[in-house]
Order: structure tokens, then sequence, then C-alpha cells
């Protein structure tokens, strides 16, 4: 089936160039249309330069970007005009069925947060991942969205992300696994012990805690943790990837014997490398939004924008949104019993919020 996909084109690396060839890519292969969303003069210009033009490609105009080292915050109440926001608003209009953004994370999280809305029944959108493993493939959820989580949150990402195994991966009954600093039932802080509880009673195939070194040997299929910490380790691997990749190069180079050996082997390292290839995948969804949100490494090349258009196609053919709505129905004990909790708490630090401000005033006053 063809989709209509906004992709901001604007925020990349390397500037448009690398998304309008991996759009143009994608469109040959797929037949979905795609809107490049972006200033249309440059735009048109680097689309030119390229091919004749594409009927599946259009272009919406953007007067302005978000650039790396904003503020998201701030920069997206001030540009109105910003590409990811026109491309989220198109989504919103029903204009464009997906958006895919290789820009600004941060301000990617908020548009699509504040312009989508997250999914009735989640609390906070997040950042999924694949990582590869002894098994084939892991996800881990979140890797970036959020760095402070409560344990419903850390819940409502085991139930996105086995949904997103399932669907995407292809995994029957995924296992979920909650990252933490031992596989004992009693590991882990405050947040995570509470969030092993609410996991271990839902309907999730839930095989407790995974260490970090079971992270690459597939103990899980989804691999469950706030975004601060799977923030590192996503960049500990990517970093980790380039040292081998490195040292591997080095060691070869070493002597004719080394030489040798590297002809012998380099059918076998390629394929390591292609499974540790971001651009395989092209992207990381935001799930838990209303509507379909991918976000793609900045220095994504046109065969990772290509990858992430497919990845985009599938997210959107098997109803991924669809299916986390309706696996978070068949857990409503746990989210009800959980909300009134939270929002008990949030009437009580109302409260003492109030009554400090209250005597502050009254200080102020004498």
């Amino acid at each position: 089936m063809a989709w209509k996909i906004a992709v901001d084109a604007m925020g990349g690396d390397k500037g448009p160039g690398p998304l309008i060839e991996g759009a143009l890519l994608a469109a040959h292969e797929s037949g979905s249309e795609i809107v490049l969303v972006g200033d249309a003069h440059l735009l048109e210009t680097e689309l030119h330069a390229r091919a004749d033009g594409s009927p599946l490609l259009t272009i919406r105009h953007a007067s302005q970007f978000i650039e790396m080292g904003e503020s998201p915050a701030s920069a997206f109440r001030k540009k109105k005009g910003a590409s990811i926001r026109v491309a989220m608003e198109m989504v919103q209009a029903g204009e464009a069925e997906a958006i895919i953004s290789a820009g600004h994370t941060g301000a990617a999280v908020m548009a699509a947060t504040v312009i989508l809305k997250p999914l009735p029944g989640i609390d906070r959108p997040a950042i999924a991942t694949l990582l590869p493993t002894m098994q084939g493939h892991s996800i881990i959820v979140d890797v970036g969205a959020n760095v402070d989580c409560r344990p419903l949150h850390l819940y409502q990402f085991g139930i996105m992300g086995s949904v997103y195994a399932k669907y995407i991966l292809n995994q029957d009954r995924p296992r979920v696994g909650l990252l933490s600093i031992g596989e004992e039932d009693n590991k882990g802080n405050g947040i995570t012990k509470e969030a092993f509880q609410l996991l271990r009673k839902s309907s999730l195939n839930f095989v407790g805690n995974v260490e970090a070194k079971g992270l690459y040997r597939g103990f899980a299929d989804v691999v469950v943790c706030d975004g601060f910490i799977g923030n590192i380790a996503l960049k500990v691997s990517e970093s980790f990837a380039e040292m081998l990749e490195i040292a591997l190069r080095e060691a070869f180079r070493r002597d004719v014997r080394s030489r040798t050996g590297y002809l012998l082997l380099k059918p076998s390292l390629a394929l390591l490398k292609q499974k540790m290839d971001y651009a395989e995948y092209g992207g990381a969804p935001l799930l838990g939004v209303n509507g379909t949100c991918l976000i793609a490494h900045g220095a994504s090349s046109p065969k990772a924008i290509k990858n992430a258009i497919g990845l985009t196609e599938r997210l959107l053919t098997h109803q991924v949104n669809t299916h986390i709505q309706e696996d978070l129905a068949a857990n409503g004990d746990i989210q009800e019993l959980n909300g009134k909790k939270v929002s008990l708490w949030r009437h009580i630090r109302g409260s003492i919020h109030f009554s400090r401000e209250r005597e502050d005033s009254e200080h102020e006053a004498e």
C-alpha cells in the first residue's frame, strides 16, 4: 500500500542532499508519496541537481528550521515556520500519514508531543531502537525522549516495545526485560523495583531484570529503561562499534599474514558490519504519539533514509498505534490503579507547593 510521508528535509547534519537522495530511492521502490519539507528554493535546486524530478516527490515550503545547538522548547515556541513543526502539522491535519526527521531529536519529540499529542493511555512517548544481538536483534526503549521516568512510564514502554517487536520483528510473544544492575527480582532502585511489579502483573511475556551484559546476548526481545540510561547504552554501543572497526583495520594492516587473513575473513566481516550498521534499520520510531513519527540519525546516508521510509511504511501497514491501544486496554486494571496513585501524588505535591508559596508570600508581607 502507498502512503504519504512528510520528511523534514532541513535537519540532517549534511544538509538536505542525503535526505533527498534517500527519498528518491524510496519513492522509486515503494511507490509512496514523499513530501520534502523545508526551504522550497533550496530543495528544488538540490532535487533538480540529482534527478529530473519524480511525480512521487513534492515540496512543502518551511521558512525556518531548528538547529542542533538550539533549545528545543525555546526554538519550538519562537520558530512557528520550522520545518519539523510544519511537517508535524501536516500529519495532524491529515495531509500526511507519517513524518521522518533526521534533525534535532529534542525538537522532534516536543513537536510530536505538543502537536500530535500522546495516544490515549500513554503518559510519555518513547524512542525505540534496534540493537544487534547474538540471536538477531532486540529493542531498547526508551533511548532519549525521557530522562526522568516513573514506574508507570516504564510499564507503558514495555507495552509499546512489545507491540513493536511483535509486528515489526515478527516475534510472536516478545520477551520483555527491565534493564537493571542485577538479574535478581530485588535488584534496582525504587523506580525499577516498582516498575518490575507492574510488568510482572501485566499480560506481557515479562522475563525479569536484564543486566547490561545481557543486552547483546539476546536475553530479551524488548529491554525497558528510562531515556537517560537508554541513551548512554546506545551511545556506548555506537562508540564500541567504531572502536572495533578501527582496531580490526589496524590489526589486519600489521603484516602480510594479517592482510592475507583479512582477505579470507572479508565476507564474514562485511556481514558483521552490516548487522551493526544503523543505516540498515533507518531510524527509531517515537512510540506513543497519535501519529507515526520516525527519528533518523543526523548523519544518515541516503541508504539510511530509504530504509527509514521503508520502516515507516511497515509501522503504518501493521497499524502499530492501534495495537498499542489494544494492549493498554487489555491491561486496563494496572493502568487505572496506578493512574489513580499518580493523580493522588500530584494532588499532594501540588498542595505542598501551594502551602510553601503561601508561607513565602506571608513572610514577604511581614
